[in-house]
């Protein structure tokens, strides 16, 4: 789950996701994961960390940043996610040894970067198919293939749909609700951060957990966004060939054109930030504000402890965990 990722002050430029019992919180220099074991003790990992439009400054330009930052991000919190669960493995099998002496131990099991890599590829992937492939069909059945707008309303509503279902369905399972109260801890301690107040428990316990920066906020961007440009692109089609296009063909463009759409996202709630005391910028991140109602819970004190160290962890050691 995409998290919190822009920040007008680069100095306290801090993003992150909720992981298996634990949080990844990504900064300007450094990306760090803190887990919760079973038995209490959090364990964490870092590395330091400079985005790709940092280190190549001429892809550091509209569109462009925003498609690299979310690749970036999603090859992050897949490492993230991977770490989380390589945690959890060890300490089923370090039970299972203390209740089973005799029995041999198994060699723990790392993930290779190219099983990373292709698990991200195919989740992506599932993600396309259900979320842009299936509602390009569904609209395809009530015969409005020529009336571009009335289409893309049609298939932006039954992406939305998909998306509240997915997330409906998440929410049911006692695993993902503890990961939805992970995501409330992290946003809470980015808060406390930004505030400049100390990343301590009772601090961070007076701030919400719906925070306007959440990637939730940017995925609704991607459906709404989404409906202006595929109406003018669908338009254009009809106009250039005489004849709608057909499912294959409308769901290949719309495919080319999602890096346009996600870029331009990202653009939005940039600029969102910059004006979100402004009528305007709540109203731009309003929906994903909504929605996090479902995708955050209230955490616990010991959840807000691991998030705490996760963001220590992402500070550089010369800035102070409390900054001002």
């Amino acid at each position: 789950m995409l998290s919190c990722c822009l920040n007008n002050n680069p100095e306290k430029n801090v993003g992150g996701q909720a992981v298996i019992e634990g949080v990844m919180i990504r900064s300007w220099a450094k990306v760090a994961t803190a887990v919760r074991r079973p038995d209490g003790q959090i364990v964490s990992t870092g590395r330091e960390f400079l985005p790709i439009v940092k280190r190549i400054k001429w892809l550091n330009v509209p569109i462009v940043r925003g498609v690299i930052g979310l690749f970036e991000m999603l090859y992050i919190g897949s490492k993230s996610l991977n770490f989380s669960a390589e945690v959890a493995i060890a300490a089923e099998e370090e039970q299972k040894r203390k209740e089973k002496p005799e029995q041999e131990p198994k060699p723990a099991k790392k993930q290779s970067d190219w099983m990373l890599g292709l698990t991200t590829v195919l989740a992506l992937g599932l993600g396309i198919l259900l979320f842009f492939f299936v509602p390009i069909w569904l609209s395809n059945l009530f015969g409005i293939q020529r009336n571009a707008v009335a289409f893309n309303f049609l298939a932006g509503g039954f992406r939305v749909a998909i998306f509240l279902a997915y997330l409906f369905v998440l929410s049911r399972f006692k695993d993902f609700q503890r990961i939805f109260q992970y995501h409330g801890a992290e946003h809470m301690t980015i808060y406390a951060f930004e505030a400049g107040d100390p990343l301590d428990v009772s601090a961070i316990r007076k701030y919400p957990t719906m925070h306007p920066r959440c990637g939730t906020s940017f995925l609704i961007l991607v459906a709404l966004l989404a409906i202006f440009i595929y109406s003018v692109s669908d338009a254009v089609y009809l106009l250039v060939t005489g004849i709608p296009p057909n499912v294959l063909e409308r769901f290949g463009y719309h495919l080319l054109l999602l890096p346009l759409v996600a870029g331009g996202s990202y653009e939005v709630l940039k600029w969102s930030a910059k004006i979100r005391e402004n009528w305007l910028g709540r109203a731009v991140v309003a929906p994903g504000i909504w929605l996090q109602k479902i995708t955050t819970q209230p955490p616990s004190d010991d959840q807000i402890e691991v998030a705490i160290a996760a963001l220590k962890g992402a500070l550089p050691e010369s800035l102070p965990a409390a900054a001002s």
